[in-house]
């Protein structure tokens, strides 16, 4: 029941806020470093999964779990849970997979936070926007900091979560998701909806932003709770000695993939294109955790300008990780392993 009716539905919720008009225009440089981020985190996948295929998870199930775990380093555990599914990876490996990254991006999420100086930015190096938004952007993404998974509201026109809000939402994600549906029975049969229900989402709330920002406070809450469900199933059809014998190798996995994003991300966003440390730390942290988790990095460095762009460029991953980490499954495929 989860993997076939809530699964489909959180999709299209936590992608209400997905505007993409409103990612070019108020994210400035930070979408550019968010951009290097995404590719710095397919190379560390094509180097991590040669030297680390997963082998001992089993046969033709290594590639799909580092394809899930690209999705989720690019965008979040939105990201992470559509590709888990499209590629039909069990509950076990699901498990130790979150387990083992879990504890690598607490991590690699401190690391960042030491190297990262406090302070506004120069003007110079970041894009500003409208003082009142940033304002609000502030409060707002401090409310959602104990949920870094959650997209936090980003507009005065959002509403608050009502019962008529929550029935809207629930309407407008079941028309997506049976839209999505139909068109992939039609173009693309045999294979997963949920790529072609997120196009289609992501189409809608740039198209309709006034219309989605009413109702992405009551999506998000609902899709937080369905993904919550989904990792609890999971967890639940898991087997435990499993998730502790394939930890070490996933924890291995997961630490050399961010670690090879880190150093391409810094190779090419300063050594080409100049841009400043703070915007590449923060652009990683959206890559890896979210936008509520880099906009409360933003906030925690007092980086007031970053705080609206951080959520945005998030946002944009959430709507464009499960496509890359997909295209990315059949170059590993034939990738040659150690």
């Amino acid at each position: 029941m989860t993997n076939q009716y809530l699964i489909p539905l959180a999709v299209p919720m936590l992608l209400f806020d997905s505007d993409l008009k409103r990612v070019i225009t108020d994210t400035g440089s930070l979408l550019l470093a968010f951009g290097v981020g995404a590719i710095a985190t397919i190379v560390g996948t094509l180097v991590a999964f040669p030297l680390l295929p997963l082998t001992s998870m089993g046969p033709d199930v290594g590639w799909r779990v580092a394809c899930a775990l690209a999705a989720r380093h690019i965008g979040g555990a939105i990201n992470f849970v559509a590709v888990a599914e499209t590629l039909h990876i069990g509950g076990s490996a699901v498990s130790a997979a979150i387990a083992a990254d879990n504890v690598v991006v607490a991590l690699y999420f401190a690391f960042l936070f030491a190297n990262s100086k406090e302070g506004e930015p120069d003007t110079s190096e970041t894009t500003t926007t409208n003082s009142n938004t940033i304002s609000d952007e502030i409060q707002t993404s401090a409310l959602s900091v104990a949920d870094p998974e959650s997209v936090s509201d980003t507009d005065d026109a959002g509403a608050g979560i009502s019962l008529s809000t929550l029935a809207i939402s629930a309407s407008v994600a079941s028309t997506l998701v049976a839209a999505g549906r139909g068109l992939t029975k039609w173009l693309l049969p045999g294979t997963s909806a949920l790529p072609m229900i997120s196009l289609l989402t992501v189409a809608a709330a740039t198209a309709r932003p006034k219309f989605f920002s009413r109702i992405r406070n009551a999506g998000t809450a609902l899709g937080i709770v369905f993904i919550q469900m989904f990792f609890a199933t999971s967890g639940a059809a898991g087997s435990l000695r499993l998730v502790l014998q394939q930890a070490p190798s996933l924890f291995l996995f997961s630490a050399l993939q961010i670690g090879v994003h880190y150093v391409v991300l810094v190779l090419l966003g300063r050594g080409i294109f100049r841009l400043p440390f703070r915007e590449l730390h923060l652009a990683s942290n959206a890559n890896v955790g979210g936008p509520t988790t880099a906009a409360a990095m933003a906030q925690a460095k007092q980086w007031k300008r970053l705080v609206l762009p951080a959520l945005l460029v998030g946002i944009l991953g959430y709507a464009t990780a499960t496509a890359i980490a997909l295209a990315l499954g059949p170059v590993l495929v034939r990738l040659p392993t150690l």
